[in-house]
């Protein structure tokens, strides 16, 4: 079964044996969508922030406090149709590898990172799954 995320004019579908988990904050919010596994979508609206490219280096700074040895290669292209920067990541955790992808975009409610994030014991399971997820992205005009 498939169920949808929508909020402020930011929608995507998700499986419904991942789970959602949601915090409203100051001048935005953050919507994390987990698999049974380690495989995850996190997407954090922050009309606070001056501009996506911020939220994508706040996001990479964080993961570079915690995993000192990380590769990261920037990205600047597209997502779902609006124009997108941020990173791919990989590093190591104490007992696996990890692949991750920011993407940050300007949406019609304001700065939105889009993270995803998967170990190489779940990748083969759950990275169609998150594809499927961001294939799924669509934004809109108008709250919800």
């Amino acid at each position: 079964m498939i169920a949808t995320f929508d909020r402020n004019g930011v929608r995507f579908q998700y499986p419904t044996n991942w789970s959602l988990d949601f915090e409203d904050g100051d001048g935005g919010w953050t919507a994390t969508v987990q698999s049974q596994e380690l495989s995850f979508v996190l997407v954090s609206l922050r009309a606070d922030a001056d501009a996506p490219a911020m939220l994508a280096d706040e996001a990479l700074a964080a993961l570079r406090e915690e995993y000192k040895e990380l590769d990261a290669e920037t990205f600047v292209g597209a997502f779902q149709g609006l124009p997108a920067i941020g990173h791919d990541i990989n590093f190591l955790t104490v007992d696996t590898a990890i692949e991750c992808r920011t993407r940050a975009v300007e949406s019609p409610a304001g700065p939105l990172l889009v993270m995803t994030q998967a170990s190489e014991y779940d990748r083969d399971k759950n990275g169609i799954v998150l594809e499927a997820i961001l294939a799924s992205f669509r934004f809109e005009e108008g709250e919800s």
